[in-house]
Formats: C-alpha cells, sequence, structure tokens
C-alpha cells in the first residue's frame, strides 16, 4: 500500500532496496521524519536487492561473530561447519586484488572497517541472517568447509531481504510511495532542498531538508550502458530490475555531481543464453551458471577462451560476463561431463535452462547451437589431454590442478571431460550493476565538480563510483550498500534534525 505524498517532509529516500532501506532505517533513529521514494509498483519493490541471493561480505573473526548475527545457530551446526575466518586484512586484501589497487582507498576502509558492526545494527533491527550452506561450502568427510570469503546471506534470499527492510522500515515510522519515480532535485545556491517526483501519473514537489539518493546503477538503461560501457553491451540481459536507469545519477550530475569510478565497467556474469531482457523474479537469480570453474567453455568457434580456473567463482564471475559478451554471438557453452554433473549448483537443474545431454563427445558437440563442433572435439580433446591427471582434485582449496602445454591454461580443478554423459549449458552476459557513479565522502556526502560537499545530498548503494574497478568479490555490492546507506541516513538525519 503506497503512502500519498506530502508537500514536505525531513529526509528523501531515492530508492527502496538494500541501501534505501539502511539509510532510511538510520534516519530515522535521528527523530527525523522520512519519506521513500519507490519507483516501481510495490510487486516489483525493492530494486536489485530484491534479485540477489541475498549474501553478504562481512568480517568475522570465528564463529563467535557469527553466532552474535545468527543466533538461531544450533551446537550441532555449528560443530559440522568449518566457518574459517574473514579478517579485515583478508577484505582488504580482496577488494585490493580484485579491482587491481584502484579501489577508493578512504571508502574501502569504511566498507571494511564497519562491515561487522553493520550487520550487527541490521541484526538488532530485525534481519535474519544464516550460512550460506547451499552455495559457498562443499561437504568433505561430514564437515561443510566454508571458502572465498563469503558465509552469511539473508533469511530468504533477496525477497526475504526487501521484505524484512519494508517490515522493519513500517515499524521505525518510514513512509514508502510506491509508484513514485523521482525526476528531478530541487536545489539552489544552498543546496537540495526536495525532489520533484511522478506519483500515480501527477507530478509535484516534495520539500525537505536532506535527500539521500539510493536508486540503483544504470544498467537498464540501453542508451547509457553502450555510451559507457561500449559497443555490444546494448546486447547483455539484464539480471535484476528494468527500473535501474540511472535517474539518481543524471540528476546529481544536473546539479554539478562528480562523477567518478570505472564508468565502462560493471558486474557482469555468465547468464542463461534465452533469459528474458531484465530479471524475472519467479526465477530470481536462477539464470546464473557458476559451476564453470570445474568444467570448460566454448565458444562459436570451438574454442576455450578463458581460464576457467583462475580463481575461486567469487573472485572472477563478475568479471566473465564481460569476456563471454565479447565472444563472437555474445554466448559461449559450458561443458561437463558425469564426474562434475552431480556437483552443479541447484541452478543448473531449473526447468528454464538453456542445455544439451549427449551420451559421447562426438554426438554433443554437434547438438551445440551455433558452434564449430569439429573444432570444439579438436578443442575438448587437446584439453582432456594437457590435464594434470596426478595432482588430486578438491573443489575446497585452489588444488593446483592444472593443465601443460595449452595457449589457455586452466590454473585449478581441471576435470578430463571424458566420462558421459555429458552436458552443456548455453550462457551469455548478464548485467548486474554498473560500478561508475557520483563521488561521495566518507561521511556519504554527494561532491560536486569542484570538490565541495553539495549541501543536504547524500548518497549511497550502486550509484556510487569508485569502489569498484573491472570486478568485485561476491556479497560485496549488498555489503557496501549496507556501509553506505546506514552512514548516509545517519548523517542526513543529524543534518535535518539540527536544521531549522
Amino acid at each position: 500500500m503506497s503512502t500519498a505524498l506530502p508537500s514536505s517532509v525531513d529526509v528523501i529516500v531515492v530508492g527502496a532496496g538494500n541501501a534505501a532501506f539502511c539509510a532510511a532505517v538510520a534516519a530515522a533513529e535521528q527523530g527525523v521524519s522520512v519519506l521513500m521514494l519507490e519507483r516501481a509498483p510495490e510487486e516489483e519493490a525493492g530494486g536489485n536487492s530484491r534479485f540477489t541471493a541475498g549474501a553478504f561480505r562481512c568480517v568475522y573473526d570465528g564463529v563467535e561473530d557469527l553466532r552474535a548475527l545468527m543466533p538461531d545457530l544450533t551446537d550441532e551446526e555449528v560443530s559440522k561447519s568449518d566457518f574459517g575466518t574473514y579478517t579485515e586484512e583478508k577484505f582488504f586484501d580482496d577488494m585490493g586484488r580484485v579491482t587491481e589497487y584502484r579501489t577508493d582507498p578512504d571508502l574501502c576502509e569504511i566498507l571494511v572497517t564497519r562491515s561487522k558492526a553493520t550487520m550487527l545494527w541490521m541484526r538488532e533491527k530485525g534481519m535474519r541472517f544464516m550460512p550460506i550452506w547451499g552455495r559457498q561450502a562443499y561437504k568433505i568427510n561430514g564437515m561443510f568447509k566454508f571458502w572465498g570469503g563469503l558465509t552469511v546471506e539473508a533469511w530468504g534470499g533477496g525477497p526475504g531481504l526487501v521484505e524484512g527492510w519494508t517490515n522493519i522500515a513500517r515499524k521505525n515510522n518510514v513512509a514508502i510511495a510506491y509508484g513514485a519515480r523521482a525526476l528531478s532535485l530541487i536545489s539552489d545556491d544552498d543546496g537540495v532542498r526536495g525532489v520533484k517526483v511522478k506519483h500515480n501519473g501527477k507530478t509535484s514537489e516534495v520539500k525537505a531538508k536532506c535527500v539521500v539518493l539510493a536508486a540503483g546503477g544504470f544498467q537498464a538503461n540501453t542508451e547509457m550502458r553502450t555510451r559507457y560501457l561500449g559497443p555490444t553491451w546494448e546486447l547483455a540481459k539484464i539480471r535484476g530490475t528494468r527500473f535501474n536507469t540511472g535517474d539518481g545519477i543524471r540528476m546529481a550530475l544536473d546539479i554539478g555531481a562528480m562523477p567518478t569510478g570505472n564508468w565502462s565497467g560493471g558486474h557482469a556474469v555468465g547468464w542463461d543464453r534465452n533469459a528474458p531482457e531484465f530479471g524475472d523474479l519467479t526465477v530470481g537469480d536462477n539464470f546464473q551458471k557458476h559451476s564453470y570453474p570445474w568444467g570448460i567453455m566454448i565458444n562459436a568457434n570451438g574454442e576455450r577462451f578463458v581460464d576457467e580456473g583462475a580463481d575461486f567463482r567469487n573472485y572472477t564471475y563478475a568479471k566473465y560476463g564481460r569476456v563471454i559478451l565479447m565472444q563472437p554471438g555474445q554466448f559461449a557453452w559450458q561443458v561437463f561431463d558425469s564426474k562434475i554433473i552431480p556437483m552443479l549448483r541447484d541452478e543448473y537443474r531449473i526447468k528454464r535452462v538453456t542445455k544439451v545431454r549427449a551420451d559421447t563427445l562426438e554426438e554433443l558437440v554437434k547438438k551445440l547451437d551455433d558452434v564449430n563442433a569439429d573444432k570444439a572435439l579438436e578443442t575438448i580433446k587437446a584439453y582432456n589431454k594437457a590435464v594434470m591427471t596426478e595432482v588430486p582434485f578438491d573443489p575446497n582449496v585452489k588444488d593446483g590442478r592444472g593443465t601443460r602445454g595449452l595457449a589457455i591454461p586452466k590454473s585449478n580443478w581441471a576435470n578430463t571431460v571424458d566420462q558421459g554423459p555429458f552436458e552443456a549449458y548455453a550462457v551469455t552476459c548478464g548485467l548486474t550493476f554498473t560500478f561508475g557513479g557520483l563521488k561521495i565522502d566518507t561521511s556519504a556526502r554527494v561532491m560536486d565538480t569542484d570538490g565541495a560537499p553539495i549541501p543536504g545530498l547524500f548518497a549511497a548503494g550502486e550509484l556510487v563510483g569508485g569502489i569498484f574497478y573491472f570486478n568485485y568479490p561476491g556479497g560485496t555490492g549488498l555489503m557496501n550498500g549496507s556501509v553506505f546507506g546506514k552512514i548516509a541516513g545517519t548523517t542526513a538525519g543529524q543534518r535535518a534534525a539540527q536544521s531549522p
């Protein structure tokens, strides 16, 4: 049920995903009135957060930290799980490595050092979390071993996260207007004074002391995608909401905000070749196909084109979508044999999947649509010969089981593809979010092109630039939205409380 628009309010939050909710609830803690403007209708609300699996990358120094976040954990569950630790140092290392050390050091420091406290704050507000047993742990000798620094997810995934936040926001007297599209910022020499909004077909102005922009990146805007990411990006599928068209970024740039970050970059993954143009909530993130480290990928020319086992999935999946998009025809086939098929993630078993199955390799390559079959067969046979079969396969660690003598090596988890039946899955590029956006300071204030803060304007989430470059460690998007959403809301709420 959508709120009628007031003529004025203390703080407006543009958006209603995870970052926006963190901002709205943190602002309400300062005792001010808060209005969220959600462009989508209620049944599609929640931005990209609703389409995620709900994973949060956060610092924890051992099982006690996890128990504080997840009080439902039983002793038996703890005894069967090797959670390890994920220290601040490790998080810094991961952020540096995957962004090629371009991540903004000040913002990265806040992201890492406040991750644990922010998660505990969310828990305190009523958010529920659980371990990612299904996707981030393999059971070996009766123990679940977690890997890759990702351990925690929101209860109920992305939809559960949005539902949880919606309930928390309402309990904290935050008003939410659905079908309310922010058109532009109202500003003058003294800063931002409100938002021009189109709600239920009528345009009006809502005055505010502070505005927080948390309306996502520009991934669902074909024109911006092609302009900034480059040619062929108009052909990518969009994994999430159709409503993230860059409005929040554009409104801020229109009043002189500073653009920053990796404007030609984004988080892009392998995604079912025949998935719809935008995300489908009935399928959620199950169009993704993330078991490629255990198999091989073949393009239209019948060739391998990437080191599938370069690193754990959560350190390569966000950049391999781009690599697939740059292949002829913008697609590839992931190929697995019967040794690996039982290990494939659940998303490979959904009804809406583009797959072929065959008892022999000769039969399989002929079934790969739009692929040079002879070359594909030659590629698979050459790959099989190159596998270092003397090194044991271990999916929980970088096992060093690689290939010898191939132009494109496979560094880990190199399994021969030689035991039928075989399966192959067709993937294209699924774009999650864009990396370019607005420049903020450590208080989440939006900076102008002269390097000064724009009074009354704050930002958080995907539309902030400078944090991710080239790639990102899985689960950092939601964590980033939470940390800076909370900071933006707190700073905006304090400013509004002090303003006459």
